[in-house]
């Protein structure tokens, strides 16, 4: 990057100065009071990017039968919306009032109230509540989360689930979810339904089972959570997904709900124990977000705003069970003995990544067929020719302001390696004026000295031997 010409760099929008946006971030597990959200909302609204995803906390809510008390996420919400940003709730977890395993799970985590009629209709009355409470200021609602998981579709205490019936499991899932939909747009005609938010996207199996229930007549979106370390296949799953919800129903449309990577190695939950740093963690963000835009999806959001215990497998008698710190957040914490992030927060530097690609693809900014060569011409910097391997990765987007830009990166493997080398491109339909190079990790602008730019005078622009990294980087024209 020493070759180029620092020029800037692009100015953060906080969330109330943008009037669209396909990106979004989670803002998980306040059912649980994991941490402090009124030290958090100044740094999640300036981040920039719209959507925020909320769990709705069935248990938090109703601790008397038949009775609402919805006053603690009225805060959270309506304070969001203050900012600019706009909260979607994610319907989810059992309560103890009237399912027996979520009287030890702590958070009533995945325990699907489907064992008698009276836990099912209990169900519904809450979800017509909460959609009549929300009605006005919540438009999405997506039911329950990650189904297909053992941890998250739980029938009794000490169920073996390495035995469990996925296909029984994905037919329950259908049928409680299509029913929940429906009470949904009883309470509120104009609402959007989610359904899934289904953890293993290759799974399509278990999406197939559970559409065929009917489900598929009555959802606006599927949403998926993609947790891995490559994102190599990214693209490939989404489509593949694609392809079989629109075989159901045509109108049904994607959405990425939940998807990040842990800041460090001793983290719990998602690919625990691998090798992340928080350079890691930056370069995953924008590679996988880059990727979901790429590929028209309606929206993607990062998990998640904080690091937070995981407290997926907790027992209500064992506080050392959900004790399990994860460290996907932009922002980071210290955690107290009852595992409530606390202390001062901080922005690591996925949070700037972020703030980058909020300011450029906000809006109407969308994947664009902006016709471009890849060259492999003789380079000085890495001894040889430029690359231009398989592993080379670009997607070419318009930008909401009209300008063109071209994000590229070498795909290699995150935990394992690192590049650092050049590449060429042709770049056609493009004007030799006004053309910078971005380093999206924070956002830093550097115009491109002479001899790397070469007018075709045909309409179009030759990059030479620009830079490559493993992390994007993006060209922007005009």
């Amino acid at each position: 990057m020493e070759r180029l010409i620092p020029a800037g760099k692009i100015q953060f929008t906080p969330a109330k100065d943008i009037a669209f946006s396909r990106l979004g971030v989670g803002f998980e597990k306040l059912d649980r009071d994991v941490f402090d959200p009124e030290k958090a909302y100044a740094m999640v609204s300036q981040i920039g990017v719209k959507k925020i995803r909320l769990q709705s906390g069935w248990m938090k809510t109703e601790q008397q039968e038949g009775v609402y008390d919805f006053s603690w996420l009225d805060q959270i919400v309506d304070k969001l919306l203050s900012l600019g940003m706009e909260p979607w709730l994610n319907l989810s977890y059992g309560n103890p009032l009237y399912t027996d395993i979520a009287r030890v799970t702590f958070g009533a985590v995945g325990c699907p109230p489907i064992g008698t009629e009276r836990e099912m209709q209990a169900w519904l009355n809450y979800v017509k509540a909460a959609v009549t409470h929300f009605k006005g200021r919540v438009k999405l609602y997506e039911i329950w989360n990650e189904p297909d998981c053992a941890y998250s579709w739980k029938h009794f205490d000490g169920e073996n689930l390495a035995e469990r019936d996925l296909r029984q499991n994905a037919l329950e899932y259908g049928a409680f979810a299509r029913d929940t939909a429906l009470v949904i747009k009883e309470a509120d005609e104009t609402a959007e339904i989610a359904g899934f938010a289904i953890a293993h996207i290759a799974n399509l199996e278990y999406v197939n089972n559970a559409l065929s229930t009917g489900l598929a007549d009555v959802i606006d979106y599927v949403s998926f959570h993609i947790y891995s370390s490559t994102d190599n296949r990214r693209a490939q799953m989404i489509k593949s997904l694609d392809s079989i919800v629109r075989a159901w129903n045509p109108r049904i449309r994607l959405f990425q709900g939940e998807s990040g990577a842990q800041s460090r190695s001793d983290g719990h939950g998602a690919m625990k124990r691998f090798s992340w740093t928080q350079d890691k963690q930056t370069k995953m963000l924008l590679r996988t977000m880059l990727c979901d835009l790429h590929a028209d999806i309606a929206f993607t959001s990062y998990f998640s705003t904080m690091d937070m215990i995981e407290a997926l497998h907790g027992r209500v008698d064992n506080k050392a069970s959900y004790l399990d710190f994860g460290y996907f957040g932009v922002i980071s914490a210290e955690f107290d003995e009852d595992g409530r992030a606390t202390g001062a927060y901080s922005k690591k530097p996925s949070y700037f990544a972020l703030s980058t690609l909020a300011a450029l693809l906000q809006g109407d900014s969308h994947a664009e067929n902006i016709p471009y060569a890849v060259e492999s011409l003789p380079s000085i910097r890495v001894n040889g020719y430029d690359f231009n391997g398989p592993s080379l990765q670009i997607c070419p987007f318009r930008l909401h302001d009209g300008r063109s830009m071209i994000a590229y990166w070498n795909g290699v493997d995150i935990l394992t390696a690192t590049y650092e080398g050049t590449c060429s491109l042709c770049v056609y339909g493009q004007k030799n004026d006004n053309i910078h190079l971005c380093d999206l990790r924070d956002g830093t602008l550097y115009r491109l000295p002479e001899g790397m730019v070469e007018d075709l005078t045909n309409g179009g622009v030759r990059l030479k031997n620009i830079p490559l990294l493993d992390a994007p980087l993006a060209v922007i024209f005009g």
